[in-house]
């Protein structure tokens, strides 16, 4: 599911209600999402994921339709993309994902602490056994983890799923 990287970067930094985001392309895929300001010129891609998640934001759109090269090992990688296939709205528990996955509950803890493009992998999604938080690597952590379920929550019971 997701590209290589390599080439050129470009960066672009998104306002948020989580804080500003700073998204960072590289070889034509989004690679990083980081809390934070940077000053390079964006790209058109960059441009087109900041009206995704401005409209994510808005409660106005459930998935986002860019291309994605997230820097990590095989394994992370399977565990991001079993990320992307929670549905907006929805969560699993460590387990269920370590299930699915045939890996361990820890280890995708691991990976999830490593994604490098949180919100658009939407790693929030996790949450520990019975519901509980568990963590998020995210500027704010829990609070920012539990804004972004919140937001999820309260759209999801009103809006049909967005085009991709």
């Amino acid at each position: 599911m997701f590209g290589a990287i390599i080439g050129a970067m470009f960066r672009l930094t998104v306002a948020s209600p989580i804080g500003p985001l700073a998204l960072q392309e590289e070889a034509g895929a989004v690679a990083r999402l980081d809390w934070g300001q940077t000053s390079d010129a964006p790209s058109p891609l960059l441009r087109e994921a900041a009206r995704q998640l401005g409209a994510y934001f808005a409660g106005r759109r459930s998935r986002f339709d860019l291309p994605l090269a997230p820097a990590g090992t095989d394994f992370q990688r399977r565990v991001w993309d079993g990320l992307l296939a929670i549905p907006y709205g929805e969560t699993r528990s460590y387990g269920q994902l370590a299930d699915a996955l045939g890996s361990g509950p820890r280890a995708v803890g691991g990976a999830l602490g490593r994604n490098p493009i949180p919100v658009i992998v939407p790693c929030h999604r996790i949450v520990g056994a019975a519901g509980a938080p568990g963590g998020y690597s995210g500027r704010g952590g829990l609070k920012t983890k539990r804004y972004l379920l919140d937001l999820e929550a309260a759209t999801a019971r009103f809006r049909p799923p967005s085009p991709a």
